[in-house]
């Protein structure tokens, strides 16, 4: 190359460093500000350097999500700089990072790196907060903490707690919608005598019910198994006389003020869409329904099956009456409260409101976020501000009632994004809902469970359900977890020395290599 065409090339690169410089400039400047106004819209309490910290940089990924950043990606990355896909954890200083160099590259003065520590100090304040929550680290233990959830048999089973913590739970959960106060007292008080015998803390999260939507009594005890084309009612009583199999089957609801808000065309799903049915007609509080989708060998009406109503906000306040006859004895054992059916920033006030009542003068427990509602997706922010002001605060990815509520097809963009913007706030988030459903219940995993169980590494903790294969399940889950953070630390790859294909020479067969693994 001559050198009139290197002093060329060195020209144009410097003319396309000042060009990107001006573009992440001005960026940076429009991120500022929508973040300001975010922050003055929140009021946020003073007093706490950390959490304005947190809630800062949580508006600044915010308003830098409401920008695209396509056009400036590829030719930051052709220049070897961060695209700022990567930034959720520290958002002005990877853009400050960014702008240093181009400085340096195009010859602009005033430009300085941000301090290293601003760039890793986000990671270590997450991982502090995730062990507060979910337990510590050990030495054999995944980055990924596992929450269990207890079956009713561990009330009165002992041996099956300690088995369970044993077998590598960091935490455990109850949900109070089943069982009772009693039940969950003795339930504690083992999760307490195997953490002794463990020689670790087990943190327990306990969950309030919520005003979960579900049927409450059927007209029949046949287990009368419905069909695409079968009609079924939801009433608010049951008809007096109906025996066997005289039709239609009908329903009563936990709720049944809600009957009056379903109209023909509605939708309503049963036992998380396993049978799902169209509104056909309502008559005063009796709406009758027709199937329309339902596994080969039908759906049954049960007691005590969800019931969902996707496209239609139910309205209710998260905190109901036995909640809060509940919250005592949360107290009394639990060192975190799962939200269920959270929604508004109200529900949250009306939450710490009765919390701060209940408690006295112990202090208040952690309380995760339980996001189950499109609703809650879109508020999120707003919650997690409300929540973190006061108490530590985390957010789980239910998405058993999540996927039926917004469709299947949007979960994985959903549950994306909420990793994203949890990390952009600096708090723990739990991947929940039938993760390794088919081993813990049948004792044998799907192919699509074990992918599953590998992208959850991206969170903080991921939750386990009941299930007779429960010790198998933690065992496969934290093998899958401990592979994984070898490979990825949330959207980032670790390039870590790879043994799958290991350099031979062509020329000198290799009798234990197979010829499928030959080039």
């Amino acid at each position: 190359m001559s050198r009139i065409e290197s002093d060329t090339q060195a020209t144009a690169g410097r003319d396309e460093a000042r060009r990107l410089h001006a573009a992440v400039s001005a960026l940076r400047a429009d991120v500022e500000n929508r973040a300001a106004r975010l922050l003055t819209e929140w009021s946020l309490p003073p007093g706490d350097g950390v959490f304005f910290d947190c809630m800062s940089n949580l508006a600044a990924w915010l308003a830098l999500r409401q920008i695209d950043l396509g056009p400036l990606q590829a030719p930051l990355a052709a220049l070897g700089l961060s695209s700022l896909g990567r930034c959720e954890a520290h958002v002005l200083a990877s853009i400050d990072a960014v702008l240093a160099t181009l400085a340096i590259l195009a010859d602009v003065p005033g430009h300085r790196h941000p301090p290293a520590r601003t760039l890793t100090a986000a990671k270590a304040l997450l991982a502090e907060r995730r062990d507060a929550l979910f337990g510590a680290a050990r030495l054999d233990s995944p980055s990924t903490r596992v929450m269990v959830t207890l079956p009713s048999e561990a009330a009165d089973d002992p041996f099956l707690v300690e088995e369970i913590v044993a077998a590598g739970a960091d935490c455990l959960r109850i949900n109070t919608a089943h069982d009772s106060p009693e039940a969950w007292a003795r339930m504690a008080a083992n999760i307490r005598a195997a953490a002794t015998a463990a020689g670790r803390r087990v943190p327990l999260m306990m969950d309030l019910a919520g005003p979960k939507l579900r049927i409450l009594a059927v007209s029949s005890r046949e287990k009368i198994r419905l069909h695409p084309g079968d009609r079924f009612a939801l009433a608010a009583d049951l008809p007096a006389g109906i025996r066997g199999r005289t039709q239609p089957l009908t329903a009563t609801l936990s709720h049944p003020q809600i009957l009056d808000r379903l109209a023909p065309g509605d939708t309503v799903w049963i036992d998380d869409g396993v049978l799902r049915a169209r509104v056909l007609a309502r008559n005063g509080t009796r709406v009758e329904l027709e199937v329309t989708q339902a596994r080969a060998k039908g759906g049954r009406l049960k007691p005590d099956k969800g019931v969902n109503l996707p496209g239609r906000s139910l309205d209710l306040p998260a905190l109901t009456a036995a909640d809060r006859d509940h919250l005592g004895t949360v107290l009394d054992l639990a060192d975190i409260v799962g939200f269920s059916f959270v929604q508004t920033v109200g529900d949250v006030r009306d939450l710490i409101a009765a919390l701060t009542e209940a408690a006295g003068d112990r202090p208040l427990p952690a309380v995760v976020l339980k996001i189950e509602t499109p609703l809650a997706v879109a508020n999120l922010p707003w919650l997690i501000v409300a929540a973190g002001a006061r108490l530590p605060v985390a957010v789980m990815i239910a998405r058993g009632d999540l996927a039926v509520e917004i469709g299947l097809d949007r979960l994985s963009e959903v549950q994306e994004e909420i990793l994203w913007l949890c990390e952009a706030a600096r708090v723990p988030v739990v991947w929940a809902t039938q993760v390794l459903e088919g081993l813990l219940k049948e004792g044998v995993a799907s192919r699509a469970e074990a992918t599953d169980a590998a992208m959850a590494q991206r969170a903080d903790c991921v939750m386990l359900n009941k299930g007779p294969h429960v010790i198998e399940g933690l065992h496969f889950l934290r093998d899958v977890l401990r592979r994984m953070d070898r490979h990825q630390h949330k959207k980032t790859a670790r390039m870590g020395r790879l043994n799958a294909w290991t350099p031979h020479d062509p020329a000198t067969p290799d009798p234990e290599r197979e010829p499928a693994d030959r080039p």
